[in-house]
């Protein structure tokens, strides 16, 4: 659901393009590659955040900022990274 919303954003092509394949990762790989989807995930998250911040897109930072947050509280709680 997290990297849905993500991928929603629509803002970057290419990042649209790896979260959908990170989603499809996530939904059908198995549990032990769970963790370094999320990894990645964080990962475009802050580079989309920053991208949003370049092009002044307020809007897009703030939602791009509440789903980094929602992705690093599931990974914490699923013991899928370290805070």
């Amino acid at each position: 659901m997290l990297l849905a919303e993500l991928q929603a954003s629509g803002t970057d092509p290419i990042a649209t393009r790896e979260l959908g394949r990170l989603r499809h990762e996530a939904e059908t790989g198995p549990f032990s590659r769970l963790g370094s989807v999320a990894l990645r995930a964080r990962e475009l998250t802050d580079e989309l955040c920053r991208d949003s911040l370049r092009r002044g897109d307020v809007l897009a930072f703030a939602r791009l900022c509440a789903c980094g947050a929602d992705l690093r509280e599931f990974c914490v709680c699923a013991q899928l990274a370290d805070a």
